[in-house]
């Protein structure tokens, strides 16, 4: 500082010189309004300073003073050992196996009519189902060129017209569909479709409303054609017949008389021969009397009767033949059942998802797609809890309202798909008990919990955690009892039944545990 007003004062110019410089001049500074100067103009740096310097050693202070958790539990000392007990509590145990299931209509399927024996075009002609409709044994599934489609329960599919003579399994699924719908379709053991059949047809289609099929006017000429072959074919026989009695019929009783006047006659003439004639005479009468026997016994004996016999056995033949003509022909005037007016389906009662057709449209494929009319749902299980589940058992469903309850209907193996391997695991079904339409529209198409209880104890039980078990030297359970959760315990041998939800039911042996009492989990 005084380098700089040294050099300062060197350069001014002398105080007796008087210049216009003089009027301007600053005054002379001493050192301290410098450094008065320099705190003025830096006031804010300054404070600032000043409180970090405070700041810093505040922390530096604190810092000695103040001692984290982590560091306090490490300086502690460690706490002096104990018993962790838990009471004896009353409680019901019960095991559940639990899984997540779809809640759909089960067993979705596509409709098709068999339309192969129509004359025309298969046009739908009326009775289409609305989407939601339910079809049961005897319903009308469609109106096809002014004929009904009856629905009846079976799984084989359509693929002939019954009528009476024909045999086999879907003559078997036709009557039980008819035994279903309450109409005697005649022996359920039988596959024969028989005049009871055909009864049971058109009883059939009076219930739904409908006339039963039947072949006609020409069916109805060609019975009355086959009644009168049967009356020309009996009246043959019946001549035949006549004929033939008449040929194997008795002597009469003239020839009778005749005959055996004439053998007693020559019997006579011999027995006078022998007396009063010679023996020639005697020759003669014996050989008369021969004569007179065996002309009788030409003249009494049967007539040939083979070409009547003959003419009878064809008469009869023509009737058999005339009979079975008849028989066919009032078969053939029988109701029947034709392919395109019958459909089975599984399961019923079925609910109609998709309708593909509408009146006026002609059939060209599928015309609606089903599935079965009940709600279930389908969950899966691994083998192990598959074991445990029984068809019929209850279960819980957890509704979006509360709690359900449910039925296993089915524990089947998963089928894999094409191409890949069995998975091992169990398709699980369950019927929800009597759902209404809210919650069926809530819960269809969602993914549900359920709850199947496998076993639980009768009511509550003593029952303790599982690691306050312990196992003594032969083998037998143990829990270490602390009366009033004294360090002095005894060990009590219990026998142990059902574990769940973390703990187990015990009984003491010696009958000495109860409510509240303490028993030992840990130390």
């Amino acid at each position: 500082m005084s380098r700089l007003f040294g050099r300062r004062a060197a350069t001014e110019p002398d105080a007796t010189e008087v210049t216009d410089l003089d009027a301007v001049a600053p005054p002379t500074r001493s050192g301290s309004q410098g450094w008065r100067r320099l705190f003025v103009g830096n006031r804010v740096i300054w404070v600032m300073a000043t409180v970090a310097i405070v700041a810093l050693v505040a922390g530096l202070g604190l810092g000695q003073l103040i001692v984290s958790p982590g560091q306090a539990a490490a300086d502690a000392d460690a706490p002096a050992g104990g018993l962790i007990t838990v009471p004896i509590e009353n409680r019901q145990l019960a095991n559940d196996v639990t899984m997540r299931g779809d809640a759909t209509y089960a067993d979705s399927v596509e409709v098709s009519i068999e339309t192969g024996e129509l004359a025309g075009a298969p046009i739908v002609t009326g009775q289409v189902p609305e989407v939601a409709a339910i079809f049961d044994t005897a319903s009308i599934a469609l109106e096809v060129t002014g004929r009904p489609v009856i629905v009846l329960p079976g799984d084989l599919p359509v693929y002939r017209t019954l009528r009476v003579g024909v045999s086999g399994p879907d003559v078997l699924q036709f009557k039980q569909g008819l035994n279903a719908a309450g109409i005697d379709a005649g022996a359920l053991d039988s596959d024969v479709f028989d005049a009871q059949t055909a009864k049971a047809v058109t009883a059939l289609y009076a219930k739904v409303g409908y006339p039963a099929p039947t072949g006609g006017g020409d069916v109805a000429t060609a019975v009355s054609g086959a009644e009168a072959g049967v009356t020309s074919a009996q009246a043959s026989v019946d001549s035949a017949n006549g004929a033939l009695t008449t040929v194997q019929g008795a002597a009469s009783n003239v020839d009778v008389v005749e005959q055996g006047n004439l053998v007693r006659s020559a019997e006579r003439a011999l027995a006078l021969a022998r007396t009063e004639g010679t023996s020639n005479e005697i020759a003669d009468a014996e050989e008369s009397v021969t004569l007179a026997v065996a002309r009788q016994a030409q003249a009494l004996a049967p007539r040939d009767a083979s070409a009547e016999k003959a003419a009878v056995t064809a008469a009869k033949a023509e009737l058999t033949r005339a009979n079975e003509t008849l028989s066919d022909a009032r078969d053939g005037a029988l109701a029947y059942l034709p392919a395109g007016e019958v459909l089975y389906l599984p399961g019923l009662p079925r609910r109609v998802d998709e309708i593909s057709v509408k009146r006026g449209s002609s059939i060209t494929g599928p015309v609606m797609r089903v599935s079965g009319a009940t709600l279930v749902i389908s969950g899966s299980a691994t083998a192990s809890d598959a074991a445990l589940l029984e068809v019929g058992a209850p279960a819980i469903l957890a509704m979006p309202d509360g709690d359900q309850p449910a039925t296993i209907t089915s524990v089947l193996p998963t089928e894999p798909a094409t191409g890949e391997t069995a998975s091992g695991r169990f398709t699980v079904l369950f019927a929800p008990d009597a759902l209404t339409d809210e919650q069926i529209q809530a819960v269809q198409g969602s993914n549900v919990r359920v709850r199947v209880p496998v076993s639980s104890t009768e009511g509550d039980v003593l029952a303790v955690p599982l690691a306050a078990l312990t196992a003594g030297p032969g083998g037998e359970s143990r829990v270490e009892f602390a009366p009033g959760g004294s360090a002095d315990t005894v060990l009590v041998e219990v026998t142990t039944g059902l574990a769940a939800e973390g703990f187990v039911e015990i009984t003491a042996v010696d009958g000495s545990l109860g409510v509240g009492d303490l028993v030992v989990v840990g130390r």
